[in-house]
């Protein structure tokens, strides 16, 4: 029997249970949000057993539980298409986020050797600037300021021949934006979500709400390098979305550690000589 046959069934095997034990002590509730579950993953396009099985038995299950809060989060946000562009945000948000990729533009070099000089042999790293507003390395002065729509500032890294499993992203309070700063000439470098693989070596940018269904694919024997930032999405009331953020940041660090476990989060030495 192979591996990830034993898994799904080790992993139905302790959820039946629970399940019926929650639905025994806690009906009422348990149907709420089994209901909030199940109206949150059907956003999702191409829906497939994995889809369903990684969201209500696997590594969505914190995406599951966050359901009812996030379906909240819809009913305080402009409409949510899913994939975004520039274009789907208000000026000011525009600006903020324009300013940070500019300056990725402009200092690629500088920042991909800094990068590298930390990264030593590793197969995924993260070079964290900033982390849901908190400062950590702080070499890239265009980044020491105060922001107010974008919360995380960091390069996500790659060695060759690493890509991610299809996951789901916890909380949709923001929005990932992503820009690959060296796109390799390859369609085995890209990104899938919500039915769609979308090629870095067609377009570097890449915007998207990560609490949908996706993976990061590269197949090359060459690193990638991922701007990666969280913006605070659009809202009639984003002041009262940045709030629920700050309380997010609190315990940012610990799911930093959950999200993050197969990465090797770099600028931690210089994160600690910033604060």
């Amino acid at each position: 029997m192979k591996r990830s046959t034993k898994k799904a069934i080790r992993r139905v095997a302790i959820a039946v249970p629970v399940f019926a034990l929650l639905f025994y002590f806690i009906p009422v509730l348990s149907v709420i949000w089994l209901v909030a579950g199940i109206i949150d993953v059907m956003r999702n396009k191409g829906k497939t057993g994995l889809m369903f099985s990684r969201y209500f038995l696997g590594n969505g299950i914190l995406t599951w539980l966050l359901a009812p809060f996030n379906l909240l989060a819809d009913l305080l946000s402009y409409r949510n298409p899913g994939l975004y562009t520039l274009d789907d945000f208000p000026a000011a948000y525009r600006a903020e986020i324009e300013h940070v990729l500019d300056t990725f533009r402009a200092r690629k070099d500088e920042i991909i050797a800094d990068i590298d000089r930390e990264f030593g042999e590793g197969r995924r790293g993260m070079y964290v600037y900033r982390w849901y507003g908190k400062q950590h390395v702080d070499n890239v002065a265009e980044f020491n300021r105060d922001f107010k729509y974008v919360k995380t500032i960091a390069v996500s890294v790659f060695s060759g021949k690493e890509s991610t499993t299809w996951h789901y992203g916890p909380l949709r309070l923001s929005l990932r934006v992503l820009l690959n700063l060296m796109p390799a000439d390859s369609d085995r470098v890209f990104i899938e979500c919500n039915g769609r693989k979308h090629l870095w070596r067609d377009d570097p940018l890449f915007i998207f709400d990560d609490t949908l269904f996706h993976r990061s694919v590269n197949e090359v024997d060459a690193r990638r390098y991922n701007v990666f930032m969280d913006v605070v999405r659009p809202s009639p009331v984003p002041g009262f979305l940045s709030f629920l953020l700050s309380g997010v940041s609190a315990i940012a660090e610990q799911m930093k550690s959950l999200f993050y476990k197969n990465w090797t989060m770099l600028g931690g030495r210089k994160a600690g000589a910033a604060s």
